[in-house]
């Protein structure tokens, strides 16, 4: 399957809804510091690092939980782990998981995984066994890569107990912390540490120390960057079952290639990056992690979000970037301190994984004086698809242009073969070097997942005249009521508006007379109240009467995916389940 992107051609601006779509229309005013058609050259993932030590080896690469780490520390650390996985039999292909939260770690054995020849499967660590055992047999992962502490052995432990999974690896979480903290943390904490030394499974265990001490010699292996698979990442599985995308060594180092050419504000050399979005997840893999380390950025992690916690690091260490998810935003925003900090020294914020609310953006660049830009992407893209400018026309509700060597096309909704005029509702379909080789094992999947070499997200979106994108909704989410399409986004849009709102999610409900409606599920910021009828009298004239919510209902807290993103499955599910009981 070909992810080649065609030579594109200048064209002249123009074009109203309904009128047919230049070849590529974002180039008729995109960023003059941004060359679309620049030269983006494959290459092995690792060599981001190779790299980066070369430039940078003696800046700070980590800081985490007080510990500095520099970029030579760090290469030293992947050059004794590559080999050590290598004598311990990672050979090329092998699938190494690693399920670990932010950390030192986390970096050091994705590219030691990497520089051995291996392929990387990212586990979320707050998974159930039965999901991890599902992604294990799945993948096929041979060695599971994991930390000392309880709430994580204890789960590989159940994996290698039921024979699901051949073997582990465990490191020591106290051996990252600072000296001092070290020493307190195995006086205070040794409940939360796990004694994989005397489990009943210690056989198929592995120590990292032990690993290590065997003194193993490194043997360089040849990858081919264009069809060997570098990462096997997993879809979210919202609905059927989840998948793994693959890849390739070209994929995502093309991807950080795009994001870098994309940061034009950003000083190489120079950066803070706050880092609490988990690495396992897609965006924060290549937007946070590897984006840093090709600018030889200091990563400023969290093993974990803390809304305290996060407010005192940002306030303590000044990072000049600060990606993450609207959620992230919106609780720091309603954080009594966030007014407090020096936030002077940010140079950008970068909003993935779910629309960001246009009065979230508003409200925190207000504050913050800081440009806010909304990014899209997909598992199957690497991830990243197009971001509005950092030193441009940033349009607020957009999803912004195409990165480098990336092509949209928007496709309609009941013949995706058709391309859609501009102003027009259509499927987003992308096409580029970081469009994945494939679903894992799945063929079939993998060809109904493309159409015309062009990757279908399942995404409804409009173009304009100039090539930004607006996300309307997605292709599931739609509501059909009294058979007109009424898209969740359009709504929650709306009810952000209201002042006392924080949080809001739309799904669509049976409804006798229309088919489906709209209910809205609504948190309130704190110190606030609002009414189901307050609300829908602020919507009056905001929504048609067939987009107003059937429903409101107010809760605490709403349901949330791991890096942040509100989600929907849960209020579905809970909502059908209410319904059948009824």
């Amino acid at each position: 399957m070909s992810n080649s992107t065609e030579d594109p051609v200048r064209q002249p601006a123009g074009g109203t809804a309904g009128k047919a779509a230049p070849a590529h229309p974002w180039l008729v005013d995109y960023p003059a510091s941004v060359d679309w058609h620049q030269a983006l050259s494959p290459g092995r993932v690792d060599r981001l690092l190779e790299t980066a030590v070369e430039r940078y080896g003696a800046r700070p690469f980590a800081n985490f939980l007080g510990r500095q780490t520099s970029y030579a520390e760090l290469d030293a650390h992947v050059r004794a782990v590559a080999a050590g996985l290598q004598g311990a039999g990672v050979r090329k292909g092998t699938r190494v998981g690693l399920f670990l939260p932010n950390s030192p770690t986390f970096v050091i054995y994705y590219f030691a995984v990497l520089r051995a020849g291996g392929t990387v499967v990212n586990y979320n660590p707050l998974y159930t066994v039965e999901e991890l055992a599902f992604q294990v047999r799945d993948s096929g992962t041979e060695l599971m890569v994991t930390l000392d502490l309880d709430v994580l052995f204890k789960k590989v432990e159940g994996l290698l107990r039921e024979g699901t999974l051949d073997r582990a690896l465990v490191c020591s979480f106290p051996a990252l912390l600072p000296a001092a903290k070290a020493v307190l943390y195995r006086l205070m904490k040794s409940k939360d540490l796990a004694k994989p030394a005397s489990s009943p499974v210690a056989a198929r265990v592995l120590l990292e120390r032990t690993m290590l001490a065997a003194g193993a010699s490194f043997t360089p292996v040849p990858i081919d960057p264009l069809e060997d698979v570098a990462v096997l990442q997993y879809t979210g599985g919202t609905t059927g079952t989840p998948k793994a995308a693959m890849l390739t060594h070209a994929n995502v180092y093309i991807n950080s290639q795009q994001v870098a050419a994309w940061a034009t504000t950003l000083v190489k050399g120079e950066e803070r990056v706050f880092a609490v979005l988990p690495f396992f997840h897609v965006f924060a893999m290549t937007a946070v992690m590897l984006h840093a380390v090709e600018g030889g950025a200091e990563l400023i992690m969290m093993p974990r979000f803390a809304l305290d916690d996060a407010i005192k690091l940002i306030g303590e260490t000044k990072p000049t970037v600060l990606p993450g998810v609207p959620t992230l935003f919106t609780a720091l925003l309603n954080h009594p301190n966030l007014s407090k900090l020096d936030l002077t020294g940010l140079k950008f914020c970068l909003s993935g994984g779910a629309p960001l609310p246009g009065e979230v953006k508003q409200r925190f660049e207000a504050l913050t004086r800081c440009r806010v830009v909304e990014g899209y992407g997909l598992t199957e893209t690497s991830p990243v698809v197009s971001c509005n400018p950092l030193d441009g026309d940033d349009r607020p509700g957009t999803i912004g242009l195409p990165l480098p060597g990336t092509c949209l096309s928007l496709r309609d909704l009941d013949d995706p073969t058709k391309e859609v005029a501009i102003g027009e509702r259509g499927e987003i379909c992308v096409k580029g070097p970081q469009v994945m080789k494939g679903y894992w094992g799945r063929p079939e999947e993998t060809a109904e997942q493309f159409v015309d070499d062009y990757l279908r997200t399942g995404d409804v979106g409009i173009m304009s005249a100039d090539g930004y994108v607006t996300i309307v909704d997605r292709i599931k989410d739609l509501i059909i009521a009294s058979g007109f399409n009424v898209y969740p986004r359009v709504v929650e849009e709306a009810i952000y508006t209201h002042p006392a709102v924080a949080e809001v999610t739309v799904i669509g409900i049976k409804d006798d007379y229309r088919g489906e409606a709209p209910k809205a599920f609504v948190k309130l910021k704190s110190g606030m109240s609002a009414t189901a009828e307050d609300i829908l009298t602020h919507l009056q004239p905001k929504l048609s009467r067939i987009e107003m919510p059937a429903e409101i209902a107010f809760r605490d807290e709403l349901p949330k995916t791991l890096i942040g993103k509100l989600s929907k499955k849960e209020l579905k599910a809970e909502e059908e389940g209410a319904r059948a009981g009824g």
